[in-house]
């Protein structure tokens, strides 16, 4: 097994190894697809994270201030309902004739039903609503009551409510109270509404096993309001009551929907939900429903609330879920408040599909403008290329252009710089062979004209010494041992040209030797037009050379500059220290300067530029050749 895995590794090197390896211009497009892709990859992702957080977070956020709102609304509602029991209570009218209309007078029973049907309709802006006045042993003397399918409200003059809780405790202590209670079906029998909140359970996934009350679905969810009624001598005379009933009725969920723009909004009884507009598959409000488990035991067992994701009927919702207490405290049911998490999933599905398509178009883009971006590196890259085949083939006058001052600039730069030193170097080897080969001809032909050539000039001293003053030969003699003078010091030329590979190095003083040329050169007549300025640098270090090869230089150098001022000009002899251990002389006239055709000739044995008899055009060669074998630069 590890030897096939080994053999596949090796394989997909060796694929990527001829990928990378081919062509520069496509191993470019291919890396800019690569980086291309992987940055929008991860840019994509990091995204679609931060996005999903964000909506995550959003998400909490929205549910916390639907249940703000929720909370909110529901409250007013309670409000409302205690504000008008309240009301009611303190109206003289109904203070008035309380105590006749409990003995039965119709009279009075009119005038309470009125100021009832005043409040009921106020407080009935759609809904299931009662308004009950009670004496002091919880017996009902009138009620309204008013349906939300109906317009007026039925009367009730029947019934005993002494044992609700919430009545109770107001014909106890004599205070107001409002809260969310239970009203048992044999209470809402009295006034009409048991058929009005009767809920069948349904079958729901994911719910307890056990109701939360066994009253669910029989029993009403009310907002209660019960306030003391009492006589203008502060006498307690019974109890008013305004309640609104929450099995069946979705006003309340649908206005807080409507207002708030909440999405979804439930009030269970219990764990039943007995007004909600979370719908169920078939389109139909899911009263009848159950909280599931995890909600359940939450905020019904442990008084808690619940927020995050829950299942709710048939699908999840991101949700919020609050007990709702009644006077007393104790938790009677669920104040819920979601939006579908489908909601959320298709935004984000919908985000990155977006960017997907994004991510291609990014990359598409990429390959396309990789194209003429690799052709723009490559392009100099490829001349470079072919210019260096060229130079391998002996074309030293190739040279490749320089664009712009990147790295590819600079490689083309050195480039040029290589092909130009090498030529150089090429030309440079060239003028040494060639100097070394003639230096070979020239000692040899110095050793061989040189002792004929003394003999010559010993036997014409000798014939001018006894020739008389009359003698018609005295004057060829003359011009005999002038020109074999000449030859002899062009002899001595050729032995100087073929000894120069030889050095005898010691320190000396380049200014001393300078002066010492210039002294030796004071009595030549083309000097006297001339002016001499020096221009040394004092602290200009001794250096190990050969004197005489020196002396020679300095000698060529400033015989040239002076023959090229024939009419008179300024000789400046210059020096300078430089970096690492170097020196630098220069010897510079104002003169006419050299020709240009001729600077490629300058170092080369026997030219000249010269008249006959005026020069070898070996003084330039010999300077160049002590240069070179005191390794230094002659320009």
């Amino acid at each position: 097994m590890a030897v096939g895995n080994l053999d596949r590794y090796e394989g997909l090197m060796r694929r990527v190894t001829r990928l990378l390896g081919g062509r520069l211009r496509n191993t470019l497009i291919l890396a800019f697809l690569l980086v291309a892709a992987l940055t929008v990859a991860i840019n994509a992702l990091v995204t679609s994270r931060v996005i999903s957080s964000y909506l995550e977070s959003a998400q909490a956020e929205r549910v916390a201030r639907d249940m703000d709102l929720a909370r909110a609304f529901f409250q007013l509602k309670l409000d409302e309902v205690e504000a008008i029991s309240h009301r009611l209570a303190l109206d003289p009218w109904v203070q008035q004739s309380f105590p006749s209309a409990a003995r039965g007078d119709d009279r009075a029973l009119q005038i309470i039903d009125q100021e009832i049907d005043n409040k009921i309709t106020v407080l009935a802006l759609g809904g299931t609503h009662w308004i009950a006045v009670l004496d002091r042993d919880g017996r009902i003397i009138t009620a309204r009551v008013l349906l939300a399918s109906e317009k007026a409200p039925q009367a009730v003059y029947q019934g005993n409510w002494r044992g609700l809780p919430i009545v109770e405790h107001v014909l106890a202590h004599g205070v107001s109270l409002v809260g969310t209670e239970i009203v048992p079906a044999e209470y809402l029998e009295q006034i009409g509404l048991k058929e009005a909140a009767r809920i069948p359970v349904k079958d729901t996934p994911r719910a307890a096993e056990k109701p939360y009350d066994p009253r669910e679905g029989s029993a009403g969810l009310a907002m209660v309001g019960a306030s003391p009624l009492m006589d203008e001598d502060g006498k307690f005379l019974g109890v008013v009551i305004a309640g609104h009933l929450l099995n069946n009725d979705f006003t309340l969920v649908d206005r807080i929907r409507a207002v708030a723009a909440v999405d979804t909004v439930t009030i269970f009884f219990g764990d039943l939900r007995v007004s909600t507009n979370v719908r169920t598959a078939e389109n139909e409000r899911a009263v009848g429903t159950l909280v599931s488990k995890d909600v359940f035991d939450t905020v019904l067992l442990r008084g808690q609330s619940y927020v995050g994701r829950a299942f709710v009927v048939d699908q999840m919702y991101i949700t919020q879920y609050e007990p709702v207490r009644d006077h007393s405290g104790e938790i009677v049911g669920i104040l819920y408040v979601g939006a579908r998490l489908s909601t959320f999933e298709a935004l984000q599905h919908t985000f990155r599909s977006r960017m997907i398509v994004i991510a291609l178009i990014c990359t598409a883009l990429a390959a396309i403008l990789s194209v003429p971006i690799s052709n723009a590196i490559v392009r100099p890259i490829v001349s470079l290329a072919k210019a260096t085949s060229r130079l391998a083939q002996g074309d030293m006058n190739i040279r490749v252009e320089v664009r712009g001052s990147g790295e590819l600039a600079v490689l083309s730069e050195a480039f040029n710089r290589m092909v130009t030193t090498l030529q150089e170097t090429q030309q440079e080897l060239l003028r040494k062979e060639k100097l070394a080969s003639m230096g070979q001809l020239a000692a040899g032909i110095a050793h061989e004209i040189n002792n004929p050539l003394g003999t010559i000039q010993l036997f014409a001293d000798a014939m001018y010494k006894e020739a008389s003053e009359e003698d018609p030969h005295r004057k060829d003699l003359t011009m005999i041992i002038r020109e074999a003078r000449r030859c002899k010091k062009i002899v001595a030329d050729l032995l100087n040209f073929a000894r120069q590979q030889e050095i005898s190095a010691q320190e000396i003083d380049l200014h001393a030797i300078m002066d010492r040329v210039l002294e030796s050169m004071k009595m030549l007549p083309d000097l006297e037009t001339i002016k001499v300025a020096r221009n040394y640098d004092a602290s200009l270090p001794k250096i190990q050379a050969d004197e005489n090869q020196m002396h020679q230089l300095l000698s060529n150098l400033i015989k040239n500059a002076i023959d090229a001022m024939p009419d008179g000009g300024v000789l400046t002899l210059s020096t300078r220290a430089l970096d690492h251990d170097w020196v630098e002389f220069t010897v510079e006239d104002t003169g006419v300067g050299i020709p240009k055709e001729n600077l490629g000739h300058l170092f080369e044995p026997f030219f000249t530029t010269k008249g006959p008899g005026k020069g070898t055009g070996l003084g330039l060669a010999i300077s160049y050749g002590i240069v070179k074998i005191h390794r230094g630069q002659i320009r």
